[in-house]
């Protein structure tokens, strides 16, 4: 692709970057067969090339960011499929996110939407104010279960199916994301992690290695018991396990509503965090469970590439980092009790396939493990969940959900597993087979408890508590 930066806007390397990436883009349009909303919508601005040239005309011509700009980039899910797709290597990654930051500084929303996105920037991101946030979201859910027991429940759900009140009041878009908000809260709250940092937990017989889990903000809040099967499993195989002092979340949630600052901010505090304990005693990985995160965590060294203060240090950790997966292939675990006769729907994280390109180690764990390993058709596609565009886009999430709630279906499993929290709550809105993180199961299969979702499974497990924790 062409372009026409001036010397000037060339001097700022965020531009000079987004020029190597539009540069490289050759038209060739096999983007679109993969990206979600081309194949849902069939609106060429609402695939990759169409975001392309937008991105291109906005950034040329050095002007803020007009509603049509806005209207498309929003509705991009960064599942990064086109990455995987595209012959030309477009790193289409790097371009959408300096779009949103350019979005963030130039475009003034409409009210409704600042009040979302920045509730979703002040909560999310902040394990405390995300488990008020989460138990608001409880009781909203039970509220709306009480209210369906009224007489008069008929012609309140009519109104709302029809939009009658919240567009009556002119605040559609903002009733739509609330009720999605609320939709995606657990039906139970989650217990506490037995598990929570700063601590160190001493492997049981000889050391093999020393890693760091990260905690991260989501996984802690809404489903602790993968970071603790994560660990269980990584003792037991003799890995001594860190959690940082210091470490919280990734910065993804708000790094791709184009909120740079604050995204850097907890990134840096992370690198900080895993460079006193690289340090101190030495990490042979930094193993995330999230594999949204990972994909973040892993491009610090290009987040701070400008950096002279966390270049390097950043670079360093990303170096690090692994998804769970791909650190237990290599740890080669063995089952304590085979599996068989378990049938497991693997659902691929976009962030895992697309982002960190990590494909076979997942599926190969589970083989291992004795489990019936099925991947459903159009795995490439994304579920909708995609860090905020679940609250944010909640129509099209919807629909997507759907699609992959469908596909996975037709595959008859007892159970699904994926490697992505987000992932998990989102495909659970739609279907009745338990959902489980993949580490849960190796854990399982490797002598640990049985997951919550599966207890009917119940008979298969040996519960091994870990015992040996130290505090810090």
């Amino acid at each position: 692709m062409q372009t026409h930066f001036s010397l000037a806007q060339l001097a700022d390397p965020n531009v000079a970057e987004a020029d190597k990436i539009l540069r490289a883009c050759v038209h060739c349009g096999f983007c679109t067969a993969t990206c979600p909303t081309y194949v849902l919508l069939g609106d060429e601005l609402d695939s990759p090339r169409g975001r392309i040239y937008l991105i291109k005309d906005m950034l040329e011509n050095g002007r803020p960011a007009g509603d049509e700009e806005v209207k498309h980039i929003d509705r991009c899910l960064s599942c990064l499929a086109c990455m995987t797709t595209c012959p030309s290597g477009v790193h289409y990654m790097h371009l959408v996110d300096h779009a949103r930051a350019h979005i963030e500084e130039t475009y003034k929303r409409p009210w409704r939407d600042r009040i979302v996105r920045d509730m979703l920037a002040m909560t999310l991101p902040y394990r405390g104010r995300f488990r008020a946030m989460v138990a608001l979201g409880w009781l909203a859910g039970r509220g709306f279960k009480l209210a369906s027991l009224i007489p008069w429940r008929h012609r309140v759900k009519t109104a709302i199916a029809r939009k009658v009140v919240p567009t009556a009041l002119g605040w559609s878009g903002l009733f739509q994301r609330m009720v999605a908000m609320v939709g995606l809260s657990p039906d139970v709250l989650p217990n506490r992690s037995p598990y929570e940092g700063p601590a160190t937990f001493a492997p049981e017989g000889e050391k093999r290695a020393r890693v760091a889990v990260m905690m991260g903000c989501a996984n802690e809040v809404l489903a602790p018991q993968i970071n603790a099967a994560a660990i269980r499993l990584l003792v037991r195989n003799g890995v001594e396990v860190v959690l940082a002092e210091g470490e919280g979340c990734c910065g993804a949630l708000v790094h791709h509503m184009g909120r740079e600052a604050q995204s850097h901010a907890q990134a840096k505090q992370n690198i900080d965090a895993w460079t006193r304990e690289i340090e101190r005693g030495g990490l042979d990985a930094i193993l995330i469970t999230a594999s949204g995160c990972g994909t973040t965590v892993k491009d610090y060294g290009y987040m701070f590439r400008n950096d002279a203060a966390y270049a390097e240090k950043a670079a360093r950790v990303a170096k690090l980092t692994k998804d769970i997966s791909e650190y237990l292939v290599a740890l080669k675990i063995e089952p304590a009790t085979p599996a068989s006769d378990i049938v497991v729907a693997y659902h691929a994280a976009c962030s895992l396939q697309h982002g960190q390109r990590v494909l076979t180690p997942p599926k190969q764990l589970l083989k291992d493990a004795g489990f019936t390993v099925r991947e459903a058709a159009e795995s490439h596609l994304c579920c909708g969940s995609a860090g905020t565009y679940n609250m944010l886009q909640p129509e099209i999430s919807r629909v997507l959900r759907d699609r992959k709630v469908a596909n996975i279906e037709r595959t008859s499993p007892d159970i699904i597993a994926t490697g992505n929290i987000g992932c998990m709550f989102q495909i659970a809105q739609g279907t009745d087979v338990p959902i489980v993180h993949t580490v849960e199961l190796l854990d399982w299969a490797n002598g640990g408890p049985t997951p919550d979702a599966l207890i009917k499974f119940e008979n298969r497990a040996k519960v091994s508590p870990l015992t040996n924790g130290v505090l810090h």
